[in-house]
């Protein structure tokens, strides 16, 4: 039996030694199941697949390193003598969920206000706390994830990215937008002392000079797209008004184009989507009172909608709303209404719940939500693979069960084609054919 105080004696030191050697193996073991070889081979057997368009009934999934090496009926797909199969009956294999508005340094409003996380939260207890989002998105089979914004956490959503990139920790992979961009005095805190500076939770940029210096610096310390704020709560009465003019949000488009970075907006106002689309943002996030002829032209831009629905249903709930057993408030029906619109002018739609706002892992109730207000099952999921991938330009890489695509993989029970409550009952997580989760 070790002696703890005698620390320093040959058989204390053996034990030592044991311990470590024990530690390092069970860590190997995990490494080792978790970090599969780039020659690794997995031969994957679902009941059906969900191909991120439609249905195929009888396929196989061959994942050979961190690539799909084949998809298609079995009887014409090889299977190489090395494979390890991982059966998965009843079960619907899927390209990995990709999340597109996300706050991993968030977490929910009823835990901790807005403001008191930007401003009474260590950056260092935010991150700590995002490790964990991460990982639940991650399990919730959600592989990839657009964050849009660190909220005042300056550029520690890039710091999340490249932990997951480099495997410290686990977690979907990311796109970040840094610090986020706001008109001077339009967004953060209010009601301060105007003596005191406080943190704005964005980063304010205006006129030619300033928002070029912006712009180039949030792309050059990590930024893979710009998130601008074109309207904001900032009317003398709180109402949202736009903020940007029509001549900065294009600059600032243009500006990012020359880096080969999108630009997105928030904006709820019908001039601040109307200034943000012919700008030429490439999506909307929320939308909220967006007229008949935004959406037309939203349509005839191909500039896609992020509704955003989860975030207003979990906002109205934490202030008292009863979901099942209140009517629904005005604010439901609203946004039930201008959801409904943009599906019938033919908007393109971005799947995005501004998950942080509520829990990370529950990214699904916004696909759900999206079918409780009208959106046909499969063209969300469609939208939520295929489609994200797209539109976030990273259809070459993934979004699709396809031989020669990153082997982003998830199953669950069921057929979520038919009822999309099934992608809460997820068995595997496979992301660059490495399984962070199995059945």
């Amino acid at each position: 039996m070790c002696n703890k105080q005698a620390l320093t004696s040959p058989i204390n030191r053996i034990c030592q030694i044991l311990a470590l050697v024990v530690l390092v193996l069970a860590f190997s073991n995990v490494f080792a199941q978790n970090n599969p070889k780039t020659d690794s081979v997995f031969v994957l057997k679902p009941s059906q697949v969900f191909d991120g368009r439609d249905i195929q009934k009888n396929w196989v999934v061959v994942v050979q390193g961190e690539r799909i090496l084949a998809a298609g009926p079995a009887s014409s797909v090889n299977t190489p003598l090395n494979a390890r199969t991982i059966d998965l009956p009843g079960q619907t294999l899927l390209p990995g969920l990709i999340e597109g508005h996300s706050h991993l340094l968030l977490h929910p409003y009823n835990e901790t206000s807005w403001n008191d996380q930007v401003l009474k939260e260590a950056d260092a207890l935010r991150v700590a706390r995002a490790t964990v989002h991460a990982r639940n998105t991650l399990l919730a089979g959600f592989t990839t994830v657009r964050d849009l914004g660190s909220e005042g956490a300056e550029y520690a959503d890039v710091g999340l990215k490249q932990a997951i990139d480099q495997g410290i920790i686990p977690g979907p992979r990311m796109l970040v937008a840094g610090k986020a961009m706001i008109a001077t005095g339009s967004y953060g805190p209010k009601g301060f002392d105007p003596a005191f500076e406080v943190p704005q939770g964005a980063e304010a940029a205006d006129g030619i000079d300033n928002i070029t210096r912006v712009v180039r610096d949030q792309m050059g310390k990590g930024a893979d797209l710009v998130k601008v704020y074109a309207d904001y709560r900032w009317g003398a009465n709180g109402e949202a008004l736009p903020t940007f003019t029509l001549a900065e949000l294009k600059l600032i488009v243009e500006v990012a184009a020359s880096a080969g970075r999108p630009v997105v907006a928030h904006a709820s106002t019908p001039e601040g989507m109307r200034r943000a689309i012919e700008a030429g943002v490439e999506t909307i996030e929320h939308g909220d009172n967006a007229t008949a002829e935004v959406f037309k032209l939203m349509a005839k831009k191909d500039v896609a909608l992020c509704p955003t629905l989860a975030a207003g249903d979990a906002i109205l709930q934490y202030g008292g709303w009863r979901k099942g057993q209140d009517p629904e408030p005005a604010r439901i029906a609203q946004k039930r209404a201008n959801f409904k619109a943009a599906l019938a002018a033919k908007v393109p739609m971005v799947v995005g719940g501004d998950v942080g706002v509520f829990t990370h892992g529950d990214n699904a109730r916004e696909l759900e939500l999206m079918v409780d207000y009208g959106m046909p099952t499969l063209d969300v999921l469609r939208a939520a693979t295929s489609g994200n991938a797209k539109r976030f330009h990273l259809d070459q890489k993934l979004g699709m069960v396809k031989a020669g695509l990153l082997a982003d993989l998830i199953s669950v029970s069921g057929d979520p084609t038919q009822d999309v409550s099934a992608l809460r009952k997820v068995h595997l997580v496979m992301k660059g054919g490495q399984i962070f989760r199995q059945p």
